[in-house]
């Protein structure tokens, strides 16, 4: 008898960035009465523990989703909220040697509950305990029975310790009951937007049966996760054609990939070299609208030299006419692997507005990579804490600061800002800009700048936290590795721990997009 192979119907995996938009639409679906995650907050969760995300897939329909990461005992054992244990909902208090697996979410499709996904998910995060030898599972259960109990049960703990003794009936609290988890308390104040439990929820714990103690500092950062960074400092010229532009910008592409690096940075507004080529002195206005013609050109140009060179381009900026009509300053970033990525500068500056009426962008996220998430933020941007702690919070571990600056004094404040981003939000930073001058471009008649390349100021990195530093005004690549064990360790173990010491409890940034 010939027998036929055939597919499975339902698989669990681990979640991966393309699975965002299948996960918003179930977490949306099972939470109507409660706010969903947003793309950066899920973007956050897969980038900062990939190990710790699953979905479920049942013919090819994602019905399950749960989410995760490492944390030590004290946060975990100690009273907190879900806003302060997650990092808001990012993942981002996720630390590579935590003894403890935290469970943020468990969500499954109302329609898909007789196959047994949250035993599924379940049972994955044991394996992966066992598997990272991890102390055990903990997390904030919900009491959804606990609003309709009020009278019997004035009081969450009664009402716990009543659900545990079988006297009154829970469904969720009854599922983690047979699932192996005992409850150690209720956390107050857990989840406020949860009616049904009256923002209360049950402590649930799983402890390991296999869990080993181990001593020295473990394996967490034993691997090098290297990555090469080259930033050019690129001389303002005059060129006759736009071949001529894209073969100077080709000539660093080249020399950069012969050294290996992973990504190379150009500076804000490298492009307006192309108005050389116009036959008159334009004004302000004439000049940006005459570059925002380039735009297909110059994109389909450096994404193929990403592709020959293999390696990933952060194309600087260029002006681009958006396709609300407005006139943005954008960073175009270029991966080796032919895929193209934009992110507009959030703040003009007022030189900006008032010389070329650029409009600031309403979007800034991380940008994935085969090196890991990544943040670009254009020169001004990287004055603005908030830009860069949103990035980081989505998974960036490098962000990159193309800018154009004229003096010293602008190039400073680009300088010690972009410091500061690096050791509030322990991620390195990458700074590119330009020098000389294009006397017959309006706004571009001088430029400053030193490129860098930024890190945190702690042991495992660089002296005075600057990896790498160009001499000041001349065209020249500075090129660097940049060690990303270094910042888990940083974050988890360093003098001072920027990203978990956050107080939650006192402050938020709200963004409009619910980010």
């Amino acid at each position: 008898m010939n027998k036929k192979n055939s597919p499975a119907v339902l698989t669990i995996r681990n979640a991966r960035l393309p699975d965002i938009e299948a996960i918003s639409a179930l977490v949306a679906k099972v939470y109507k009465d409660m706010p969903a995650y947003t793309p950066g907050m899920l973007r956050g969760q897969i980038s900062s523990f990939p190990d710790g995300q699953f979905v479920v897939e049942y013919e090819g329909d994602i019905v399950g989703y749960a989410a995760g990461f490492r944390i030590d005992e004290a946060a975990a054992m100690g009273p907190h909220t879900w806003t302060q244990i997650t990092g808001g909902g990012y993942a981002a208090r996720h630390d590579p040697t935590g003894d403890w697996f935290y469970g943020m979410e468990v969500c499954v499709d109302p329609d898909r509950r007789r196959l047994r996904i949250g035993q599924r998910l379940y049972d994955a995060r044991r394996d992966l305990c066992e598997a990272q030898n991890l102390k055990g599972i903990v997390f904030g259960g919900r009491m959804p029975g606990l609003s309709k109990k009020k009278n019997p049960y004035p009081e969450p703990e009664a009402y716990l310790d009543a659900v545990t003794a079988r006297k009154a009936n829970d469904p969720v609290i009854g599922f983690h009951l047979r699932s192996g988890f005992e409850p150690i308390g209720v956390l107050k104040n857990y989840l406020g937007s949860d009616k049904e439990s009256r923002g209360n929820a049950a402590h649930m714990v799983w402890r390991n049966p296999y869990y080993a103690e181990v001593t020295g500092k473990g394996a967490a950062f034993a691997t090098k996760e290297t990555v090469r960074v080259a930033t050019v400092q690129l001389q303002a010229r005059k060129v006759e054609s736009f071949e001529e532009f894209i073969s100077n910008i080709e000539y660093f592409v080249d020399v950069t990939s012969d050294y290996r690096s992973d990504f190379v940075v150009f500076p804000e507004l490298f492009t307006l070299q192309l108005l050389s080529l116009e036959s008159k002195k334009l004004t302000p206005a004439e000049s940006i609208e005459a570059l925002t013609r380039y735009t297909p050109r110059f994109t389909e140009a450096l994404r193929k030299l990403a592709v020959e060179y293999n390696i990933n381009i952060i194309g600087g900026s260029h002006p681009t006419r958006t396709d609300d009509g407005d006139i943005q300053n954008v960073a175009y970033v270029f991966l080796r692997d032919g895929s193209v990525h934009a992110q507009e500068k959030i703040h003009p500056t007022p030189n900006e507005r008032h010389w070329w009426n650029i409009k600031g962008g309403d979007k800034v996220h991380a940008i994935p990579t085969d090196c890991g998430p990544i943040g670009v933020l254009i020169c001004y941007d990287s004055e603005f804490p908030e830009l860069a702690r949103r990035l980081v919070d989505e998974g960036a571990r490098m962000l990159f600061v193309p800018f154009c600056t004229d003096n010293r004094q602008g190039y400073l404040r680009v300088r010690y800002c972009s410091q500061a981003r690096a050791i509030e939000n322990q991620c390195y930073m990458a700074l590119s800009g330009n020098v000389g001058n294009l006397p017959n471009v309006e706004n571009m008649d001088i430029q400053y700048a030193q490129s860098c390349i930024l890190t945190p100021c702690d042991f495992p990195f660089a002296r005075d936290g600057v990896a790498a530093e160009a001499s000041e005004n001349v065209e020249t690549v500075t090129v660097a590795d940049l060690d990303l064990s270094d910042l888990a360790w940083a974050k988890s173990q360093g003098t001072v721990r920027n990203l978990r010491d956050r107080r939650f409890d006192l402050y938020k940034t709200v963004w409009t997009d619910g980010g």
